[in-house]
């Protein structure tokens, strides 16, 4: 048996230490949040507090053709969820508990925080809220790095009952004023400089432009509150004289901008929560939409609080006294969800980190993980590819043996990954939890859990508590057993979305309308033999060939296989008798060599692995690939690039717009096709 097709069990030493040490009893567990709902998170729910208990514990509808789509979860219920996170922790003896260790982006910057302060902290920055009329509903843009105040900034808009819609610290300032415009803003939160890696960012002077654009859309932001990040740094030193002139010349408008530090020096540290209905709006996020412009998915506070701090409990097996690490950005929803709102609700310890896995060396991730004895350790796939590149010497550096859960996020882990993450970093004792999840979703909805579930490289297994997946052809009809189709959920759980901020219709169209009585997730998915699930990419990923449906993940996995390759992306192309045919993005590994032999290498491993039918038309070499400031592959600009076509349309989200021409101008020429 291939060590692909191999099934990784869990540790007896893993199993005996879990929540759920077996199969059998995520299964009984996972059938009474099916069968009996209220009863599976009404346990939970008594966990917390709640000013006023609720009246109706769910309803929803998921049929467009039987009127408007709605989910409520504890109706009638009031709540705060920064009490809940932070008052509650404290009251029960975690005051003194480190809440955040905050690793900067140069290894001579760090700091930590224990749940008391933090609650102080946020309280005097709740009070600041409300002296600049920031009051219940209003929102909040939050455009900041990854520092403690980003943190403290959330709570404090959620004690308050404002909304806080954060914008990745990286976004344009045409796509920061847009968001702004949408979500109609009173305050933006910003810092003055950051550094990422050894590249400065002029967070103020993007900021500034913002409201600039926003003003322009018809939306005026009344307050611009500036944390004085840089001066703290020791990076501050390594400025280079350019860097230096213009940190002198940063832009202030008297009558606008505010400091952090100034505003906070005589706020009380007393701030008494806003108690807001559970189904009151805790925070907006952006998300990319099919048509360019971005949707506001809208989550609420009773809901989204027991979700996330239920899939953070089961999904990492977080124990009191151990040391959590996500490295996601805040600005994304697993930075919401498991950078903050999941591991506080359980009092949890975590690593805060600034900078990138690649400064000042290639090594950083596990410095840090050795550095604070990390026991869980969440990250994405393309990081983990990246790091791959440089070999196993990086990571055998540093003592890496207290890990004992490794967590994927953000795409499906293709098999070389994943076994490298099982092997190498966590030392074939770790569990790894390959989650599925979206910002729609909330939290996790497909997930392995450490202690009981059988581990397939490259499979989300099965779904979370309250979560039903069906299979759909396109047809809409239910596919039974093994098969592939449409990943929809029948029935809404807890943290999902409410709705698409100020656009219901457009709610109600994306993800309800083309399967009427499901939510559809907009991603392909199989069911193996087993009951595993493999999420396959996004529908319009699907590629055709020859009448033979095939995922871009089944491919790009097979290529990835090739010792010489760090990454591979793959798209279809139009072809006058297959249809479609397969295009693919080779990026090499370091000091490996781009030729014909790797070529017809490449091809004949599809042939062999998948099929004839499959068998690449076009390998195109790619030193870059065109991502998002998330790390995501933009498979729309790939599909562009294979028809040479030079109208790319919205790059705003591109990490890297000079990959672009890099690839049109290395396309391979004289395609037979």
């Amino acid at each position: 048996m291939s060590r692909e097709c191999q099934v990784y069990r869990p540790s007896e030493e893993r199993s005996s230490n879990s929540y759920i040490p077996s199969l059998g009893l995520y299964r009984s567990m996972y059938a009474k949040s099916l069968e009996q709902p209220e009863k599976f998170w009404g346990e939970i729910v008594s966990q917390f507090h709640w000013e006023t208990p609720f009246t109706k514990f769910f309803s929803y509808n998921f049929d467009i053709n039987e009127g408007p789509i709605f989910i409520k979860w504890l109706e009638g219920a009031t709540t705060n969820i920064c009490y809940n996170i932070l008052d509650r922790n404290v009251k029960l003896g975690h005051g003194d508990k480190i809440a955040f260790y905050w690793e900067g982006n140069d290894p001579d910057d760090y700091s930590r925080l224990t749940y008391r302060k933090l609650l102080e902290e946020v309280c005097r920055f709740a009070n600041v809220l409300k002296s600049n009329g920031i009051v219940k509903g209003d929102r909040v843009a939050i455009y900041m790095p990854m520092i403690l105040e980003t943190v403290i900034a959330m709570l404090a808009c959620s004690r308050i009952g404002a909304v806080h819609s954060i914008v990745f610290a990286g976004f344009s300032s045409d796509s920061l004023g847009e968001r702004m415009s949408d979500c109609k803003c009173k305050i933006l939160l910003t810092a003055d400089y950051v550094y990422r890696g050894e590249k400065l960012l002029r967070l103020k002077e993007i900021c500034d432009q913002a409201m600039k654009k926003s003003q322009e859309l018809g939306h005026k932001v009344e307050k611009c509150i500036v944390v004085k990040h840089l001066p703290r740094l020791s990076a501050q030193f390594h400025c280079t004289n350019g860097d230096l002139a213009k940190i002198d010349n940063l832009p202030w408008d008297d009558d606008r901008d505010l400091w952090w530090h100034d505003e906070m020096e005589d706020a009380s540290t007393s701030c008494y929560p806003v108690w807001v209905g559970a189904e009151d709006p805790l925070f907006m996020l952006y998300t990319s939409g099919s048509t360019g412009k971005p949707k506001g998915v809208l989550h609420t506070c009773g809901g989204y609080l027991i979700y996330a701090a239920t899939t953070f409990k089961y999904v990492f097996d977080y124990k009191p006294g151990q040391v959590y690490w996500c490295t996601a950005d805040i600005g994304w929803i697993t930075g919401h969800t498991y950078v903050v709102y999941g591991p506080l609700a359980n009092a949890a310890t975590s690593v805060m980190f600034e900078g990138t896995p690649f400064y000042p060396n290639n090594d950083r991730f596990w410095a840090i993980v050795e550095k604070y004895k990390v026991n869980q350790f969440y990250t994405a796939p393309t990081a983990l590819r990246a790091l791959m590149k440089f070999g196993d010497e990086p990571v055998k550096k540093h003592d890496l043996r207290s890990l004992s859960v490794l967590g994927s996020v953000g795409e499906p882990i293709n098999k070389e990954a994943w076994l490298w993450y099982y092997d190498v970093i966590g030392g074939k004792k770790c569990s790894i939890v390959d989650t599925f999840w979206q910002t729609e979703t909330g939290g996790h909805v497909l997930t392995p859990l450490p202690g009981c579930t059988p581990m397939k490289p490259g499979s989300a297994t099965f779904p979370f508590f309250g979560v039903e997946p069906v299979l759909l052809s396109e047809e809409g009809n239910v596919i039974e057993g093994p098969g592939e189709g449409y990943l929809v959920f029948k029935r809404p759980w807890p943290g999902m979305m409410r709705t698409l901020f100020g656009n219901h219709p457009r709610f109600e169209q994306t993800y309800f309308s083309k399967f009427p009585g499901y939510y559809a997730t907009g991603d392909g998915a199989r069911r193996d033999e087993d009951g595993y699930l493999w999420v396959t990419g996004r529908v319009d990923d699907m590629l055709n060939v020859s009448g033979h449906l095939m995922s871009t993940a089944e491919v790009e996995s097979v290529l990835a296989e090739h010792p010489c390759v760090a990454e591979a992306a793959v798209v279809s192309r139009p072809h006058p008798v297959k249809g479609q045919c397969l295009y693919c993005f080779i990026t090499p590994n370091q000091g490996s060599l781009f030729d014909d032999k790797l070529t017809t290498q490449l091809k004949n491993k599809v042939r062999e692995k998948i099929g004839p039918f499959a068998m690449p038309d076009v390998i195109h070499h790619a030193p870059s690939l065109p991502k998002t400031r998330s790390g995501k592959i933009m498979r729309r600009i790939l599909r562009k690039i294979a028809v040479n076509d030079h109208d790319i349309g919205d790059t705003s989200t591109l990490a890297d717009e000079a990959v672009i021409a890099m690839l049109l101008k290395t396309r391979p020429e004289n395609l037979n096709i």
